[in-house]
């Protein structure tokens, strides 16, 4: 299964003033603000998404449509350091997972998911990044 959709919750969200937030909006469809099953941890300077299977652990973000989604994910896995050659584990794992629009649609969507221990990492209640 794959999907040409891409849920971000971080840097790389629109109106970060980074080289892969530009490089995402310059090559994919904002399509609106969603949400998905987690909990979103401060790592460094950017969050880490841990999924949850609560319903009360919500992560907000956007979701784009890649319009080329093999290209422009092999850059956004070496951005993350979750492509091939980089030891294991890695800090991220690129995953599919369910979003839901404002309107309350479900689309599958990559997502990068923290992949280390967050014990004494702090936890962004809110869930979402921008407000921490």
């Amino acid at each position: 299964m794959t999907s040409d959709r891409l849920f971000v919750y971080g840097t790389l969200m629109r109106g970060f003033d980074h080289p892969m937030a530009r490089l995402l909006s310059g090559h994919a469809d904002f399509l609106g603000e969603a949400t998905c099953r987690g909990r979103l941890h401060l790592v460094k300077h950017y969050p880490g998404l841990v999924l949850s299977d609560e319903a009360a652990d919500i992560v907000h973000g956007e979701l784009f449509r890649l319009h080329t989604p093999e290209e422009l994910l092999r850059e956004f896995d070496m951005y993350e350091a979750c492509g091939e050659g980089f030891p294991e584990p890695t800090e991220y794992l690129r995953r599919l997972v369910e979003v839901r629009l404002a309107d309350g649609a479900a689309e599958q969507a990559w997502t990068y998911v923290y992949n280390w221990p967050v014990t004494d990492l702090p936890r962004i209640e809110s869930g979402r990044f921008l407000e921490h």
